[in-house]
């Protein structure tokens, strides 16, 4: 039995959840299912991000300590473990006690390597992103992710990481591993970054200016920088540096592509540094966006996960991200559409279409069908998933859902049991071939939506008809 370990980026405990960490949370959960479903062992790890001066800022707003704010947000994000049906091992905090206790060991062991040292700086920052930018990275002199939000130009003296010193050996890590970073074009997108001249990059902020971080090592006058200290969850939630953090890494990393420069360039060269292998894989999605537009409170276009939950429940969301939300592009998202979806493939399409084979079963056999022994997987079934491609995975059991809805058309068994004796035995076998389709459609369901799964598997083995899986939804709320 293999292992496998896989983690999602920490999400910034500075608002609620939104639905595009959702996606990303529920595409890795999927996976970890399915590696579960083929019997390998899973470590799934996620949590949140709790340092820096976004919070440091909110939470000053809010009139409360910084402890407190990242409490009350990091309770939210657990909720999502509910809310979502995830099935993570662990969920980590950068204010947990042994986080801190590894982002200070790894500290030391860069700066024993030579990769750590002060200077003056002068630079443009973007505070929605916690990065500095370089002039190339700009669009119109604003931060591409956050564009209309003023940069800072900050001038002092801060700890840097030697990120120049890498830039042969992340080549090397891109050429020798062709897979790296999926899809191909963020890896392409990575190497030209790095090919440019990765510039070293600021890793503290003084404690009189920004006091909310983990305290630099032997100099109280400091605090980490956010990515540095955050970006060692991926190790610490595994124990680093004991020795067993190796029985699960590397892992494969889930990210949106406003973080493929901090997981696959930035993270990578401290872990070199560090002395720890790289990570075994990254993934990278895109953005949710609706009605053609960056989600904004102040456009009034945010989808809130927990929201659609409310109405729609947990497997709607899940199908509509994993099938409707494409897994590395931007993809476009309105609660119009969702409707449609929802009523549509999962209210007419699955949900009837078990109802009606179920019925007919309940009625018309005398014993549930005898399943033969499980049989595998369809083969681009696995290999959809394995790719990251989940609407193609998800594309294919609709594909037989709609066939098994067409058998019920052309076929027409409930016209044929009531009909000669010969026309009834036909019926009955067309019924239990729809049956063994339903739990066969119930497996590949698993990763994706694992209650309906669940569902699905139980009626089939009780011979019975649920009740209505998919209440309908005369509108949107």
């Amino acid at each position: 039995m293999s292992k496998i370990s896989l983690t999602t980026t920490l999400p910034y405990v500075n608002a609620d959840p939104h639905v595009g960490f959702a996606l990303e949370v529920v595409q890795a959960d999927a996976v970890a299912r399915y590696h579960r479903l083929m019997g390998h062992e899973v470590f799934f790890n996620t949590g949140t991000d709790e340092h820096g001066q976004k919070i440091f800022e909110r939470a000053q707003a809010a009139g409360e300590e910084p402890q407190a704010y990242v409490d009350r947000y990091a309770a939210r994000f657990e909720l999502l473990r509910e809310k979502l049906d995830l099935s993570y091992d662990a969920f980590i905090r950068t204010t947990d006690e042994k986080h801190v206790a590894a982002a200070q060991e790894f500290w030391r062991r860069c700066a024993a390597r030579g990769d750590i040292y002060k200077k003056d700086y002068q630079v443009k920052y973007c505070v929605g992103c916690e990065l500095e930018k370089q002039e190339s990275e700009l669009v119109d002199d604003f931060c591409p992710f956050h564009p209309g939000k003023e940069l800072e130009e900050r001038n002092e003296e801060n700890y840097f990481f030697r990120f120049s010193a890498y830039q042969e050996r992340l080549l090397a890590l891109y050429d020798e591993r062709p897979d790296f970073v999926v899809p191909q074009h963020r890896l392409n997108e990575i190497r030209a970054f790095i090919e440019r001249g990765p510039q070293d990059f600021s890793i503290s902020r003084l404690k009189e200016k920004m006091s909310w971080g983990i305290p630099v090592p032997d100099d109280d006058d400091h605090v980490m920088y956010v990515w540095f200290d955050a970006l060692v969850n991926y190790i610490s939630t595994l124990d680093w540096p004991d020795e067993k953090h190796s029985e699960w890494w590397p892992s494969v990393q889930f990210a949106g592509k406003d973080n493929l420069r901090q997981q696959a360039a930035m993270w990578q060269a401290m872990l070199l540094s560090a002395g720890v292998e790289p990570s075994k894989q990254i993934f990278i999605h895109g953005f949710i966006t609706s009605g053609g537009q960056k989600m904004s409170k102040s456009v009034g276009n945010v989808i809130a996960p927990f929201d659609i939950v409310e109405q729609y429940g947990t497997e709607a969301l899940r199908y509509y991200l994993m099938r409707h939300v494409h897994p590395s592009e931007d993809s476009d998202m309105t609660m119009e559409r969702f409707h449609e979806c929802y009523t549509a493939n999962l209210v007419n399409g699955l949900g009837n279409l078990v109802s009606r084979v179920m019925k007919l079963a309940e009625t018309h056999l005398d014993v549930p069908v005898e399943r033969p022994e499980t049989a595998a997987f369809p083969k681009e079934y696995t290999e959809a998933i394995e790719r990251y491609e989940f609407n193609v995975a998800m594309d294919m059991i609709w594909k037989r859902v709609g066939d098994a809805d067409e058998t019920m058309s052309t076929e027409q068994p409930f016209k044929l049991v009531k009909g000669s004796e010969e026309e009834v035995k036909r019926g009955k076998e067309v019924i239990a071939a729809l049956v063994l389709e339903l739990y066969a459609i119930g497996r590949m369901l698993q990763p994706f939506m694992p209650a309906t799964s669940d569902a699905v598997k139980a009626t089939v083995l009780a011979n019975t008809k649920p009740e209505g899986m998919f209440p309908r939804i005369d509108s949107v709320a």
